[in-house]
This record gives C-alpha cells, structure tokens and sequence, in this order.
C-alpha cells in the first residue's frame, strides 16, 4: 500500500507550490467569513414608536405624550403602540393638555389624564431612528411587532440553507472533487448576495436568503479541507488551525465598516457579492487535491500535478511517485466504490464517532451563535459590537494553534472548552453587581469556547479518512447549522429567566467536554485514508482503545492499492 505523504516528501514542506495553494485558500475564505453573520446588519432592528401623521394638527404637548411609555427596567417609549389617535386629536383641538399622574399640574387649562386614554396599535407604520441605519430589511418590510416573529424565523432559513449547503457539498466534494465544489459555493455565495438586494417582499427575501447561506459554510468547509489535504505536516497545522481563521475573520471584521459606510441594506447585499467575484480567478491557480485523486483511483491526474508542483519548486520528482500496480489499479474499467452520508452509519465504531461529533458540533455551535447574538446587546454602537466581536477571535485562534502544536486534540478542545463553560456559568452572579466583570466574563467565554472549535475543527479532520473526510466534515457543520439555527430564539429564553440564556450556552460546552472524553486521539498520528485505518472510540475514558471488530455491516469495500497511510507526524 502505498505511503502517499513519504511519496510527495521531495516537494518539501514549503515551497512556491505550497506558498501559492497556501496564500490563495486563505483568501478564498474572506468571502465567508464577510457573509456569515450578515444577518445582524441586514435583519437590524433599529428603535422605533408609532408613526404620527404630519396632519394629525396636534400640539407640541400630545406630539410628545402620544406615545405610552412603558417602565419596565429603565422607562421607554413603546414600540408598538399609542393612544387612540382620534381621541388625542380631539382633545387637542379642546386645548386639554396631557398628564401622567394624578397630581394636578400647575396651569390653569384643563388636562386629561393619560392612563385614562384607549391605546390601539400602529395603524400608520412606525418611525424608526436613522442613527445607525437608514434603511434595513426589517424597516423596508416593517418586521416589528405583529410581524416581529418573522425577524429570528428569516435568521433561522439563513442558517436552514447553510445546513443542506453542508449536507450536499459535502457527499459532492467527495464524489466530485474538492475544486469545483469549492468554486460552486462561492458562485452560490456571489449570486444570491447579489440577488438578496433586489428582493421585492419578504417571503422573496427569505428564499433567496435560503440560497446564501447555503453557499456560505459550504465553500469554508471545502477550503479546510482543500488545504488540510495538499499541504502537510506543520504547514497543515499552521494553515489550518491559524492563518485561515485568522484571514476568515479579518473577512468578518471587514463587514462592520462597511456597514457602516453603506447604511442601506440593499447596497450592503450588493457590495458583499464582490470579495466572492474577486476569487473567481483563482480557479486556474488552486490545483485538486492530489490526495482525493489518489483515492478515487485517479492517479495519472495527481502525478501531473505533483510532477509541475516539483517543477515550480525547482526540485526534481522521482521517476515513478506510484507502484506500478496502483497504476494499474487506477487503470481499471471499475471506478472506486464512494462512500456518501448514510455510510457514515453502517459501520460500528463509525457510526459511534460520527454521533459523538454531531452532538458536540452542534453543542458549540449553539454556544458560539448564542454568545454572538447575545453579546451584540452588551454594547451601544452596533458597528463596534461587531468588530469587537469579532477582533475576540484572533487570540482564540493563536491559542489553538499553539495548543495544536504541543498538546493533545483530547486534552486541548476540552482545556479550553472548560473555561469557556466555566465563564458563562459565572455571568450569572456579576450582571447586576460587576459590568465590567461580566463583560470580562463574556469575553472569556467567547474566547474558550471559539479556540475549542478551532481546535475541533482539525481534531474532527484528523478523525475522519480521506474516503469520506469531506462527507464527514460536511455532516458535522449541516449538525453546526442546525445549532445555529437555535440560536436566534435563545434570547427568547430570557423572559422565563434574566441568566436563563447564559445557563444554557454554558451547559451546552459542558456537555461538548464529556463527549470528549469518548473520542480517541490523534496528536502525531498519521493522517488516515482508510476506514480500515480508522481508530476506535473509547466506552470509557479509562479505556485502551482496541482494533474494530467486524459486526457484519461494514460499509463498501475500499481500493486498498491506491489508497495512502501518512507517515508525516504533526
């Protein structure tokens, strides 16, 4: 069997080969990254109370008071309501004046008091301040009050699409190739950004919002996978557990200022097409991978391109890269058997791993959209929240690249998915007592819990053979996206409980670490392409892990001459 990382060894590590594939993937993922919580700027609900019409002749008294204000905490004026207009306009046309409590004021014209008055809903729109948006899709389609349920439901079909996104491009990228699935998303990202802008109504909207988050995770999931396959040993690591993330949030800290120079939400869908158009050109730059040529059986394709990267390194190439026989075997009429989604299933001890990682994939994804959604109120300026939101991530991602390096999948995700956990439980006893304690707390939280899912992310790849790795990976983030898809309505959860949603995103880490415990390492462990390769999961954490036992339902037969063990040690 063939040793396919011991037969690229003579590309070396780096090299003007691996430095282009490198430098490009990390610049194919700012379109994500710009796209994935567009949410929060597009769906932004600015304050807003009735609108008054300019002929309503009332006088400066009832134009101020004609707006019930609401004590609830801190006094407001309501949102949704005012006093029967036909009533106020009576009464200010009589010369009454408004009060607001029973104590009779110092003037000598008559007055009403305003308790007293009917209220009735928002018959003639509403006003909505212009400080931070002038127009967004809630205001253009007034998705406030009645229609207020539709706001987290649109956020929920955006994350709804990232969710099939994952599941079919996963079952394309393995079957397919990773490089034209890559490009497919972020064409689906460009297309639908672009047309979200001229969407008339609402239910328009929404569909076409379906089809842009669709192509959004999809296209990220493909580029991890892309690099994690092409380059190898510590560029692997550093690529993926540091330069990509850090590049895919410089793409999320690209959006608040730009939302904040295009207050207009349809300008804003417009220019975010343009980081994915800009990466169009880069298909005739990013090769397939040669790895998932090998595994198909398609071996003549991969020593081309391994063949012109020794010649762009200016190294020389062995004459033969593959045995004979693996030739021969690449050669035969039958292609290789493809493993899809339900395979993940069939098998035993691959069934029990794909169920553990789906649990805690969708545990932090709840926890890392919840923290995101709930900590935009922390703040005033929406713009700001944003970028600080997001600047957070950058030590979390050189924290788990450096944990990536030294320590254990096992060891780390769960180091710092406990202090994450432990954080947000805390919050509880600090809100009303500590403001700058909480949101020392919060981000503390953010941190651990972003850092044990950038360590997850490799730890989950590392898991999976090449056969199926992108299926795998796919399923996980279609596993993800339903957790986010939850995490719009978790502030919901704090009308039953000021700290309820802080208890929930808590408890979900903790969950993540004790699954954890369940799943094998491998730290400096070869990279596997094989499910004969695979390692076991553990039913107790005490427990030495022992070859899989065949229980009669393993999934298709794989090539065993084309595939490839890595010898290559993180």
């Amino acid at each position: 069997m063939q040793d396919y990382e011991r037969s690229v060894s003579f590309l070396g590590s780096w090299g003007p080969f691996q430095c282009r594939v490198f430098f490009l993937l990390c610049l194919s993922s700012i379109p994500c990254g710009y796209n994935i919580l567009s949410v929060i700027f597009l769906l932004a609900s600015p304050p807003h109370h009735c609108h008054i019409p300019a002929t309503s002749n009332l006088s400066q008294d009832w134009i101020q008071a004609i707006i019930p204000v609401q004590v609830a905490g801190q006094p407001e004026r309501s949102s949704c309501s005012r006093y029967d207009l036909d009533s106020v306009q009576n009464l200010s046309a009589l010369g009454v004046t408004p009060r607001l409590n029973q104590i009779q004021g110092p003037g000598s014209g008559p007055e009403v008091l305003l308790s007293n008055l009917k209220q009735e809903g928002c018959k003639d729109g509403w006003t909505y301040s212009d400080e931070y948006y002038h127009s967004t899709v809630v205001t253009e389609f007034s998705l406030v009050c009645s229609e207020e349920w539709k706001q987290p439901l649109t956020s929920l079909v955006y994350f709804l699409g990232g969710l099939c996104g994952c599941f079919v491009s996963g079952q394309l990228s393995d079957r397919f190739g990773r490089k034209p699935v890559l490009f497919g998303a972020i064409a689906v990202l460009s297309v639908f950004s672009s047309a979200v802008a001229f969407a008339p109504s609402w239910p328009v909207f929404t569909v076409l919002f379906f089809m842009l988050g669709f192509g959004q995770l999809s296209s990220f999931i493909v580029i991890f996978v892309l690099g994690s396959e092409i380059l190898m040993g510590p560029t692997r690591v550093f690529f993926s557990n540091l330069c990509l993330p850090f590049v895919y949030v410089f793409g999320m800290m690209m959006l608040p200022g730009t939302a904040y120079l295009v207050r207009n939400w349809r300008h804003l869908s417009l220019i975010m097409a343009v980081p994915g158009l800009a990466c169009f050109p880069f298909w005739w730059l990013i090769p397939e991978s040669p790895r998932w040529l090998v595994s198909r059986g398609r071996l003549h394709e991969a020593d081309f391109i391994l063949r012109s990267a020794a010649m762009e390194n200016g190294v020389e190439a062995p004459p033969v890269i593959f045995l004979q026989a693996d030739v021969e075997k690449a050669e035969s009429p039958k292609p290789p058997a493809t493993l899809n989604f339900l395979d993940l299933l069939k098998n035993t001890n691959l069934r029990c791993m794909t169920l553990i990682l789906w649990l805690i994939w969708f545990s932090m994804s709840v926890s890392y959209f919840g923290l995101s959604f709930n900590m935009s109120s922390l703040y005033g300026n929406p713009f700001l929240n944003y970028f600080l939101l997001s600047a957070v991530e950058l030590p979390a991602y050189a924290a788990s690249w450096l944990a990536a390096r030294n320590l254990r999948r096992s060891l780390s995700f769960i180091c710092y998915t406990l202090l994450g956990a432990l954080a947000l439980l805390l919050i509880q006893i600090t809100t009303n007592s500590h403001p700058a304690l909480t949101l020392s707390l919060v981000l503390v939280g953010k941190f651990g819990v972003l850092a044990g899912t950038s360590v997850l992310y490799m730890y989950t790849g590392e898991l999976f053979p090449t056969v199926i790795r992108n299926t795998a990976m796919s399923s996980c983030a279609m596993f993800s996206r339903v957790g986010s898809s939850v995490s719009p309505y978790l502030l919901h959860l704090a009308v039953f409980g000021q700290f309820l949603p802080w208890i929930v995103v808590g408890s979900l880490s903790l969950l993540s670490v004790l699954l954890c415990i369940f799943l094998p390492e491998t730290f400096r462990q070869p990279l596997m392409d094989t499910l004969q390769q695979m390692p076991v999961t553990r039913r107790w954490p005490w427990s030495s892990t022992t070859p899989p036992k065949d229980d009669g339902k393993s999934v298709k037969e794989q090539p065993t001459s084309p595939e490839v063990i890595c010898s290559t040690r993180l």
